[in-house]
Formats: structure tokens, sequence, C-alpha cells
């Protein structure tokens, strides 16, 4: 939902440009390059979308056969289309985690032994913060406890990390500690860093060598791409740290949300993540339509769920008139 500021549209305006697709796009290989540094990484392949950079990840950490190990509520396998059967012919296996979040034992004790009728288990996936889970995060000592159980199984070990700076904002760990853990890290820029589009894919020089003519297959090779690629290196420098606004937003929403009759239950809010159940008798429709009566838009998340998220774009001021809205909500 965020769209560029007047700083972040001149910084794309002076963008110095070339063809991404031979390697000569020099704000596109300073993104690249910044963001693997942030990260701890070796190195970095810009991606339209962070869909793209989870496939890509999987395409190169797995082979057809192969078996993955993701929680059941992940991006990954719940919303990108189909993608691990169609791009990687890989069979997934679904845990159900704490609000999405894996832990080491649950993980080893679902590894597939070495048997001619299961596929190998290659890879876990884990999604930080878990969008489903309400924003829910690891910590890297958790992170650290499942990387102990990848290695010693051999498996690859990839991180969703669309959100990963609301974690790193959420827990106050270094980002640039993730890649002594990860073999892949995916972050996403269009969310609440408010480019307005882009991601990343970060591993190892020769993993994005190969990301490289993944990505050409799956269409995503750009041309002039520096001027949305400035956009990026605008937010990675500006809008990390103000992410703090949008957790404490959010932490008025949840205030103002408990208690009130229409509200069955609610996840718990770690980050900029609110969902909560409506009671039985009421539907997402009738809600959704009551508050944008109010010029609030929301979204339906499930049958009963509704999700609010605060972001570079919701300002207190907006905040006031929700508030209102649920306060004054009849239904």
């Amino acid at each position: 939902m965020t769209k560029p500021g007047p700083e972040m549209l001149q910084a794309m305006i002076n963008a110095e440009v070339g063809d991404d697709v031979f390697e000569e796009d020099p704000t596109v290989k300073a993104l690249e390059h910044k963001t693997a540094e942030l990260l701890g990484m070796e190195a970095g392949l810009y991606c339209p979308t962070s869909t793209m950079s989870n496939q890509i990840a999987l395409r190169i950490l797995t082979r057809p056969q192969d078996e993955m190990i993701c929680d059941k509520l992940s991006h990954i396998y719940l919303f990108e289309a189909g993608g691990i059967a169609a791009n990687s012919q890989v069979s997934v296996k679904l845990l159900e985690g704490d609000r999405g979040i894996l832990n080491p034992e649950m993980i080893e004790e679902n590894i597939s032994i070495d048997d001619v009728h299961l596929p190998y288990t290659t890879l876990v996936s884990l999604e930080n913060t878990m969008n489903k889970g309400g924003g829910s995060f690891y910590t890297l000592d958790q992170i650290k406890d499942i990387k102990k159980i990848c290695d010693k199984h051999e498996m690859s070990l990839h991180l969703d990390g669309a959100r990963l700076f609301n974690a790193t904002i959420a827990t106050g760990d270094n980002p640039s500690d993730y890649g002594k853990y990860f073999d892949t890290i995916s972050i996403c820029l269009s969310k609440g860093l408010g480019a307005p589009v882009g991601a990343l894919l970060l591993s190892t020089h020769q993993a994005i060598k190969r990301a490289r003519k993944v990505r050409k297959s799956f269409g995503g090779g750009m041309r002039q791409a520096g001027y949305i690629a400035a956009a990026g290196i605008y937010a990675l420098d500006n809008n990390i740290d103000r992410l703090i606004n949008d957790h404490r937003r959010a932490q008025i929403l949840v205030e103002t949300l408990n208690g009130k009759p229409y509200v069955k239950k609610m996840l718990p809010v770690d980050t900029n993540i609110v969902i909560f159940t409506l009671k039985d008798d009421i539907t997402t429709a009738k809600f959704i339509e009551e508050m944008a009566n109010r010029k609030v838009k929301v979204g339906a998340f499930g049958k009963n769920d509704i999700r609010f998220v605060t972001h570079l774009d919701f300002d207190d001021n907006m905040l006031d008139q929700v508030v209102d809205a649920l306060n004054t909500i009849r239904i």
C-alpha cells in the first residue's frame, strides 16, 4: 500500500542506469552489494518480487523429487500460486508451529528417513516475520538451533524475510548476523520499507550466479532497473529504523480492540500486523462495509478474520481515525 515520497522519487529520477541483464546497471549493482553487506551475505540478486526471489531460492537449493519442510502458514506455500510444485517439482512437509514459528525438535522429527519410498528432505524454509502468524518472529538464538539441525542432516536453510527488518527492530538482533545461518535470504523492499517494487535474493557468489540464470528463465530479467533500485537504496538508508513507529501504532490498535463486543479473539501482536477474529454472527463483509463507511479500508484474512497492517503511509492522524471508527462501529 505504500507509495514513494518526494525524496525517494528524487532518488529514482537521479539514478544512473544501464542494462541489468548484462549486469551493467550501476544502481542495481550498488543495491545488491549494499543489501548483501547488510545481511552478512556474499552477493545479491535484484528481483521484481519476493515471490520470485523465494521461488528462485527453492529452485537452486533443491532437485525434483526432493522434499522441503515449512510451517503450514508459510507464504511460500499458501500464497505463491503453487510455485513450489510448478517451478521446482518439490514436495512439501507442512508443520504446525507456534503462530508459524518452528522449533528444532519438530523439524528433526519430520525429516524423511533414507527409504526408497520417501523423498529426500533437503531444505527447511522459515518466514520472519510470519504474516499469517500475526507478525510473529524468530530470534537469532532460535535460528541458530534450527541451523544446527540443518547442518547435522545436510539440509539447506532458506529465509523468507519479506518483513525481516520488522523482526530485527523487535528483537534488536543485528541483521548482518543472519548471513551466518542461512543459505539464501529473500527480503522485500515494497512493504514497510516503502519502495514501489522490488526484492533481493542473497546468497553466495556461486549461488547468485546460478540464481541469475533462473531469474532470466522466470522472466525476471530487467533492463534499466536502476530507477526502481534507487528507491530500494533510499528505503534501506532511511526506512528501517522508523519501523518502530509501525509497531507502536499496531499496539494502540490492539488496546482499542481489546474488549470490543464484535471481537471473538485476537492473535498476540509483536510487530506491525494485527489479526483478530469476529464473533460468529458477524461477517467479514459486514465489518468491512461498516469500516468503509467510516473511510477506513481493511481486509478479510479468512472466514471470520480481519487483518490490519500498519505501514509507512499510515500516520498518527490516520490512526486516530481508525481508533474512532473501532470505538463507534455498531454491528
